[in-house]
């Protein structure tokens, strides 16, 4: 149940009207849908529409996703943090669904830079006042910004959808040891089993393979999950040797599809029947909403 938020105005940023939109909707506040084009040079433009809804004084909660193409949609961000801090506003909520360069955490290689740690700490020096993200990709990153920051997991969200798709005896499987904590919520608030994939390299052919560490796929209904599938080459192998093994159905379920060049294809093509995503990212197989998930927090923030 939610009950009218007037003290706030969400903005719909160029890569998240439509989630911005639910948000208010099930807030029931106010919703502006940002002004945007892009000039012939490539260079984006953006201008809230202050004629109708001045910004002065206001609780402003900014939406925008950093999926490709992630440098202008970072910038596009930029823009509106900082053109609603010179209209005034009193508060900006900065909400990124699906935070790019969460991968690059650390320095790997003498040289690199910190990528998470550049674009967080950019969003603060401009004054945003609370960042909200949706399953990045390690919540410690968070602690590279010091204002309010939150993390919050779709895995519950992508349950509910699962538990409607009436699977057989269905056995929750996480790409990894690392994610198997979102394999264990998913098991567990679905009342099914849960295990992690191992990977095994054959002494003599050296060919890598993937199976489950302790629990046979055999005549179940497999969902591989995890954060993010990009190019999907390892749910791709995984859901192969699923299938060898005489698993059922298999569905690959992540937070935010990605889905670059052929992943869809690679992805049906080893025998995943289904797959399916959150709004995080807009795709034909974002089929759960985490509006509601933003929403409760953003009125927990009020």
């Amino acid at each position: 149940m939610y009950v009218t938020v007037r003290t706030m105005i969400v903005v719909g940023g160029p890569s998240s009207p439509r989630l911005a939109e639910k948000i208010a909707l099930l807030l029931k506040t106010r919703y502006i849908q940002i002004e945007h084009k892009i000039f012939p040079d490539g260079e984006s433009y953006i201008r809230y529409p202050v004629e109708k809804m001045p910004l002065k004084d206001e609780k402003v909660v900014l939406v925008q996703s950093l999926y490709p193409p992630q440098d202008k949609h970072f910038v596009e961000l930029l823009f509106l943090i900082d053109a609603a801090l010179a209209l005034g506003a009193k508060e900006i909520i900065v909400v990124v669904p699906y935070l790019a360069y969460a991968r690059q955490d650390k320095v790997f290689i003498e040289g690199e830079n910190v990528s998470v740690r550049t674009v967080l700490k950019t969003i603060e020096k401009l004054h945003a006042t609370a960042f909200i993200t949706v399953d990045i990709h390690k919540e410690e990153s968070l602690n590279f910004i010091q204002i309010p920051a939150f993390n919050l997991t779709a895995v519950e969200a992508l349950s509910r959808y699962l538990e409607g798709r009436q699977l057989n005896d269905p056995l929750i499987l996480a790409p990894d040891k690392g994610a198997l904590w979102r394999a264990e919520i998913m098991g567990e608030y679905m009342g099914c089993d849960y295990d992690y994939l191992e990977k095994y390299r054959d002494r003599k052919t050296g060919e890598l393979t993937l199976k489950p560490k302790s629990i046979s796929v055999k005549d179940r209904d497999v969902v591989i999950v995890d954060d993010v599938i990009s190019t999907g080459g390892t749910v791709a192998l995984a859901a192969k040797k699923c299938k060898e093994a005489g698993a059922g159905k298999i569905i690959a379920a992540c937070t935010h599809p990605l889905l670059v060049d052929n992943a869809l294809e690679k992805l049906y093509k080893s025998g995943v029947n289904e797959v399916v995503g959150t709004d995080t990212i807009p795709s034909a197989v974002s089929k759960v909403s985490v509006a509601g998930l933003l929403a409760n927090k953003l009125k927990e923030l009020i």
